[in-house]
């Protein structure tokens, strides 16, 4: 059954989606990098139709902007949704995106039908959540909460080199305000956070009867850009096995060694996934080469922190008895951590039940993804997400997010707001 609200706010969403994918098309794909113009285009866009609807708008020192549908009761804490604004590069158009156009499409509707909810509502646009162009994830929000450190600042960009602070400075915000410890936005003031994302995996694609996902926990990580096995370059031809230190091998015996453990812990109901995803041998390798070096990353996840540091222990003593077997050496650079979140059960349970009695068919499902949400929650601010189906994946420019599909999980989203308990969720 088509509702009203999806009647009338399918184009709505639907425009936004193709606009800002026009302003941020790239050769494959989309691209908004964190604090970079494309991004602020994109916020810019959405301010305009926040002025149009006469939502009261700010933007903090971490150059998220807030906007406002202001409540009846304005002491009240306020309930916020949204996303970030940035992207992958050469990524998909929804990752992110879909939490701001559904944040907003609630916020039109009302504008549209003159309901004032009884605490202000606000469309939350973040700044820099994706990892990939600083190898650091969460920036805006983190910044916002006041949690970046010096050496976050120090990153320097995959491409052009410049740190991630310069980049920030040239967006037109100190960075300084954004480590000292202390929040640069009243989190006191916020009820509960809300995010819509599509789901970036196949279960709900994979279902006629579920299209629409509310999510139980958020799997956390840590993470190494750079681990190398060093071991010494030989011509191939002029040194037998028993005299090599093959870097290549090496790796390839841990890998293999890492997927085997990893399957010994799925089967003792560990809930983790082991990720190498960029592997390069030295500019010195060739046909004729016993290759002397290989870099490569690493990605642990999991729902559970003590899995987490028991695996990435266990990677590292294993890289110990490899490197002792083979006559190589590993080296780890710093762990990039991301905390694992068990989403907030209550507003969790409040958005299963408002999306069920709307008549939307829900499933219960775990993010496999980090996502702001983890910031919030990890600070004691009631959190949690909505799921919405998407094919072809995510983090790549086949993101096939269906309207149909989004515009249900929004009415989620808006039957969640408008049944949010007026002494709030804690």
């Amino acid at each position: 059954m088509t509702t009203d609200f999806q009647k009338e706010s399918l184009s709505f969403a639907q425009k936004c989606f193709d606009d800002v994918r026009a302003m941020s098309k790239d050769t494959t794909g989309v691209s908004r990098q964190g604090y970079g113009p494309v991004e602020t285009k994109v916020l810019e866009y959405f301010k305009k139709i926040g002025e149009e609807l006469k939502l009261e708008i700010s933007t903090d020192k971490a150059g998220n902007v807030w906007m406002t549908v202001p409540g009846k009761n304005r002491n009240l804490p306020a309930l916020v949704s949204g996303s970030h604004a940035d992207s992958v590069p050469q990524g998909g158009n929804y990752d992110g995106l879909a939490g701001i156009v559904a944040a907003l499409t609630v916020a039109r509707w009302m504008r549209e039908t003159g309901y004032q909810p009884e605490r202000d509502y606000t469309v939350l646009m973040m700044r820099m959540e994706e990892s990939s162009w600083f190898g650091k994830c969460y920036v805006g929000s983190l910044g916002m909460t006041g949690q970046l450190t010096e050496k976050d600042l120090a990153l320097k960009h995959r491409s052009n080199g410049k740190t991630l602070a310069e980049t920030i400075k040239e967006c037109g915000f100190n960075p300084d305000d954004l480590t000292t410890g202390k929040p640069v936005v009243d989190l006191s003031k916020m009820a509960a956070f809300i995010e819509l994302h599509i789901e970036q995996g196949p279960t709900l694609d994979s279902s006629d009867e579920y299209r629409v996902g509310i999510v139980t926990g958020i799997r956390g990580n840590l993470r190494h850009k750079t681990i190398r096995c060093i071991g010494q370059t030989a011509l191939s031809g002029a040194v037998d096995k028993q005299f090599r230190h093959d870097a290549v091998l090496a790796f390839a015996e841990l890998a293999y060694r890492m997927d085997c453990l990893w399957d010994e812990w799925l089967k003792a109901g560990h809930d983790l996934v082991f990720t190498i995803g960029v592997v390069h041998t030295a500019p010195t390798s060739a046909i004729a080469i016993v290759p002397g070096e290989v870099t490569f990353c690493s990605d642990i996840r999991s729902l559970s922190q003590e899995t987490l540091d028991g695996f990435h222990a266990l990677f590292e003593e294993e890289a110990r008895k490899v490197g002792d077997k083979r006559g190589v050496k590993f080296e780890f650079d710093g762990v990039i951590k991301s905390q694992p979140l068990a989403i907030h059960k209550e507003l969790s349970e409040h958005l299963a039940k408002s999306a069920t009695e709307a008549g939307l068919k829900v499933k219960k499902l775990p993010s496999g993804a980090g996502h702001d949400t983890v910031i919030f929650g990890n600070l004691g601010i009631p959190a949690a997400m909505i799921f919405v189906a998407n094919q072809k994946g995510s983090h790549n420019p086949n993101e096939a997010m269906k309207i149909t599909d989004f515009i249900q999980g929004a009415e989620a989203l808006w039957h969640a707001v408008k049944e949010f308990p007026t002494e709030g969720i804690r």
